[in-house]
């Protein structure tokens, strides 16, 4: 018991000093310390290898770190020292998270931001890395999502119930990544009918 006390009160001072440190107050000193080092050493180590795997979220680092059984007070004092030397920055994750699922896995504006607020971003970084996405980018990426499952269909739908059938697979590549219905409705049937003509048949405009 003695010794997780002790434990704590050193992550708290060294937590104190970190603040301290950023807003160019108090001495730098308190940092350099063998027990508080012995301390957060394996905190640091495994933050770094997170965060060289990839961009972390704050909120993510710390319940990564938290999840791997170190103390939360070690915890808060590593991430808020990452945080403080930009080694996490939340603004910066958001903005390259929703670059790279939108373009790479073609995500809408809705999932992206489901996504970032289950990773703790706050609403505000949200919408600001949501920016980048245009209505013009959703539109070209259920096109994209539509075209690619359309050109899988093998044959003509021999009637307005396979027509729908074949809609339906069409219509929830989108869907599933969220984009509005009536947007991926009326892109997956234009797909499918043009599939349909290359085929040789005629598109049948059928509903779902």
């Amino acid at each position: 018991m003695a010794e997780d006390s002790a434990q704590s009160e050193t992550i708290a001072r060294l937590k104190a000093a970190v603040e301290a440190y950023g807003t160019g107050e108090g001495p730098v000193a308190p940092l350099i310390d063998e027990r508080e080092e012995e301390i957060l050493a394996p905190v640091k180590a495994r933050a770094r290898r997170l965060v060289d795997h990839r961009d972390r979220s704050a909120h993510e680092l710390r319940t990564r770190l938290t999840d791997a059984g170190f103390d939360d007070r070690a915890v808060s004092a590593v991430v808020d020292a990452c945080v403080a030397n930009g080694m996490v920055d939340d603004a910066r994750f958001a903005r390259e998270w929703v670059r790279q699922r939108h373009r790479n896995q073609h995500r809408s504006a809705a999932v992206l931001r489901r996504e970032l607020r289950d990773k703790g971003v706050d609403d505000g970084v949200i919408e600001d890395a949501l920016a980048q996405v245009t209505a013009d980018d959703e539109r070209e990426a259920v096109r994209l999502l539509v075209g690619r499952r359309a050109a899988s269909v093998k044959r003509v739908p021999r009637d307005r119930t396979a027509y729908d059938r074949e809609l339906r697979r069409v219509v929830g590549v989108a869907a599933r990544r969220g984009f509005p219905e009536g947007l991926s409705l009326a892109m997956a049937r234009e797909a499918l009918d043009a599939r349909i003509a290359e085929l040789g048949g005629e598109g049948r405009g059928g509903t779902v």
